[in-house]
């Protein structure tokens, strides 16, 4: 059984590849995720097995995966052997898999297509959290039409291809019954409709709430910011207030009550896609423009000259052109996206990240309107990265357990990081380097002490605080963690540009 759009042809699996579970796939016991090679593998009880092939036969699950929206599918031939799990991937506590069993001891196999960088939602700009909000209600309004609904509704459910959002939980999907609430509709408000709300209502950061806490942000949370005349914004009363009332005033009373209360109430499947139709309306009201801040206009403001500029764009091209292409490219500091672009050209995928909201959301408004797929824009101060999170701080994987590129390009960003937030320079260069896998390459440029900008942070600084801050130090860094290639002084004379191989 082959879905359409996996992105490839069906080949051989690799049943010698080491399989490994996937850290955050174990609060479902029907299904459960695995790594091998490169597959995505998942694997499915009884149970699942029959909600799958349903759902693989349905009228609306194809068509969604041919259109890019929920992510490439397909079932693997009964009878295939995989090694059992590694020692040292042991299964989370509750999973009701052994550590060294193996997967045909499921009822069936699924392989999905692979995403070319795994996001979380704190990572997200505004814009990126409202699409992926109307997507998660999209198919589950085509899924409710075709008698389906999901069982999750989190935001972690969603991952991206470039600036295009693709639901990846195939296992959330079940039958729907008669009476049947939505199942992920607090998952959903929590980690998805509230922050928005956030934003929109409060002009707040929802970053900061979903990275504190993995199941996102609660209606006793909620509550207290949304009291008077705010009680009266859009969506506020009744997924807020009235939400967080039927929970309360239901703690004690079981799901199969609730159901059976709802089908005495004359609950149906056409109420369910009504309410999620007023759902999809209220997020596409939910907007919030970050203010405009000082490094919106970076590209006008920086002090580079135009010969500076096009001294840095060659070395740039030619640092990502001098070898095989790039499967994976890091622009940290990524800003306007300038970088990222150019890296596009050479690589199959990059990662831009950016520090400051409002530019972060500029860049992905803009790359969405021109269709690009290959730059995937992330929010993240480098000075604090995501951490790992969930249970047992792995279910959330850190970003430095997920960066691993062919090509690291830290523009105009060593300054900031060692003047403007005080981190050692040895510090800095270790933590630019470790975002480099083996063989790959390291672009960065270094902002001597008398550039105007770096001069503009030392202003703020005690006199003789940073006394390593030199060019001859950096390039001692630089040579300790591998082989400079390369390097250009800009015309200005004070910026340095070095292509390193990581040793």
């Amino acid at each position: 059984m082959v879905i359409p759009n996996l992105g490839r042809s069906p080949r051989p699996v690799p049943v010698d590849a080491e399989l490994r579970p996937e850290p955050g796939s174990f609060r479902d016991p029907a299904n459960r995720v695995f790594h091998a090679g490169d597959d995505v593998l998942r694997a499915l009880d009884e149970t699942a097995t029959a909600h799958w092939r349903a759902l693989a036969g349905s009228t609306f699950f194809p068509p969604l995966v041919a259109a890019g929206k929920i992510c490439g599918t397909e079932e693997l031939p009964a009878g295939v052997a995989f090694p059992a799990p590694s020692a040292g991937s042991r299964l989370p506590a509750g999973s009701d898999r052994p550590a060294g069993s193996a997967l045909p001891n499921w009822a069936a196999v699924l392989r999905h297509e692979r995403i070319p960088f795994i996001s979380h939602p704190y990572e997200w700009s505004f814009a990126m959290l409202r699409d992926a909000a109307l997507l998660h209600l999209e198919i589950l309004r085509a899924a409710l039409s075709a008698g389906f609904t999901t069982k999750d509704g989190s935001a972690y459910n969603l991952q991206w291809r470039g600036t295009e959002p693709v639901f990846i939980d195939v296992g959330s999907f079940a039958p729907l019954r008669d009476g049947e609430p939505w199942a992920g509709y607090r998952q959903f408000c929590q980690t998805l409709l509230y922050p928005l709300m956030l934003g929109a209502h409060l002009g707040l950061a929802f970053q900061p709430w979903l990275r504190a806490q993995v199941d996102g942000i609660s209606p006793e949370q909620m509550g207290p910011l949304f009291r008077g005349t705010r009680r009266l914004l859009p969506g506020v009363l009744t997924h807020v207030h009235l939400h967080g009332s039927v929970q309360r005033r239901n703690a004690a009373t079981s799901t199969s009550d609730v159901r059976a209360q709802l089908r005495a109430a004359g609950y149906t499947r056409e109420l369910a896609q009504a309410t999620v139709r007023g759902m999809e309306k209220l997020v596409r009201r939910l907007d919030h423009q970050p203010p405009p801040t000082h490094w919106v206009d970076y590209q006008r403001t920086c002090g580079y000259s135009g010969d500076d500029r096009s001294g840095k764009e060659r070395f740039v091209t030619a640092a990502l052109s001098t070898a095989d292409r790039r499967r994976l490219v890091l622009d940290l500091g990524a800003n306007d996206g300038r970088y990222a672009r150019l890296a596009a050209r050479h690589a199959d995928y990059v990662v831009a990240v950016e520090q400051d909201p409002a530019v972060l959301d500029r860049l992905y408004r803009t790359l969405r309107g021109e269709g690009e797929r290959r730059v995937l824009p992330l929010v993240m101060d480098l000075a604090d990265p995501s951490p790992g999170g969930g249970w047992r701080a792995v279910e959330r994987a850190s970003f430095a357990a997920r960066a691993s590129a062919d090509t690291v390009l830290a523009l105009a960003l060593v300054h900031h990081l060692a003047i403007g937030r005080n981190v050692p320079l040895p510090e800095v260069v270790s933590c630019l380097v470790g975002f480099v896998a083996p063989g790959g390459r390291l672009v960065v440029e270094f902002v001597h002490p008398d550039d105007p900008m770096a001069a503009r942070l030392l202003a703020n600084k005690p006199d003789g605080i940073f006394p390593d801050y030199r060019r001859d130090a950096f390039e001692s860094l630089l040579a300790a963690h591998g082989t400079v290639e390369d390097r250009l002084e800009l015309p200005s004379g004070t910026r340095t540009l070095y292509r390193v191989a990581r040793s």
